[in-house]
């Protein structure tokens, strides 16, 4: 068995040779993508050193371990970087992003960086942050087509369908968008409680509160939707995985 296997990999490794010798050389093909992309490394290497200047064993113990206090389930969006608009460093907080700062109970990804997160860094504090402006909310108000991004868009109009009656009222079409992209943040944050992820943690008495927060992006500052989902007394007991969710210490 073990010199099939070998002898199969030397004929895949003939066939890989085989067709890359059939392509130009590597170095040609990359050569010009290379030239474009020079200045970003001439700034990683300049950001280096100013941090290096600042804390010479940053680097070092940065990759020692990483042990962040804060979960950051933010927006693609380019004008929202997590660690910028918070003033914290590399290694401060663990971050996912998606469009529209969705959370999903069938998107395995980001339960694969919730679980992570809450089970092995042990973060404290999980931050669901939208903000004013949200491309993909402001998709998920009109009636058109765009592909495949529609069916995740879906979750947002569910969002505006349960608001509906809310929405409609607010005659300005700006604040209703304004408004929308926070619903959408509150939404996302009882979508993260309700999961056995944090339900698990809070069971077990582990120290962890879900937040809400937005984003300016007009003016850079975060805004407290004064949303902090601290333990299962604050979901409705429909989203409770265990009738009794209070911790081991606290059952008697």
């Amino acid at each position: 068995m073990a010199l099939f296997l070998f002898h199969r990999d030397l004929v895949g490794l003939a066939l890989v040779t085989l067709v890359y010798g059939m392509l130009p050389p590597l170095p040609q093909l990359g050569r010009a993508e290379v030239k474009l992309l020079n200045d970003l490394f001439t700034n990683n290497r300049e950001w280096a050193e100013r941090i290096k200047a600042e804390d010479p064993d940053f680097f070092a113990t940065l990759s020692a371990q990483q042990a962040p206090e804060y979960l950051w389930i933010g927006c693609s969006d380019s004008r929202v970087p997590a660690n910028q608009l918070m003033g914290l460093l590399p290694g401060d907080v663990f971050v996912h992003r998606n469009v529209a700062n969705l959370v999903v109970h069938t998107d395995f990804n980001c339960l694969s960086v919730l679980q992570y997160a809450v089970e092995v860094l042990k973060v404290k504090h999980i931050i669901v942050c939208g903000h004013y402006g949200c491309g993909g909310v402001k998709a998920a108000m009109q009636n058109q087509e765009l592909g495949l991004i529609d069916n995740w868009l879906r979750n947002i109009k569910d969002v505006y369908f349960k608001y509906g009656e809310q929405l409609e009222a607010i005659e300005d079409e700006h604040e209703r968008f304004d408004y929308l992209c926070e619903l959408n943040v509150a939404e996302q944050v009882a979508n993260v409680c309700h999961t056995t992820i944090i339900q698990n943690a809070w069971r077990k008495g582990q120290e962890l509160a879900v937040h809400g927060w937005i984003y300016g992006i007009k003016d850079g500052l975060l805004h407290d939707l004064d949303l902090c989902i601290s333990g299962p007394d604050q979901i409705p007991d429909v989203y409770r995985a265990w009738p009794d969710m209070r911790p081991p210490h606290r059952r008697r």
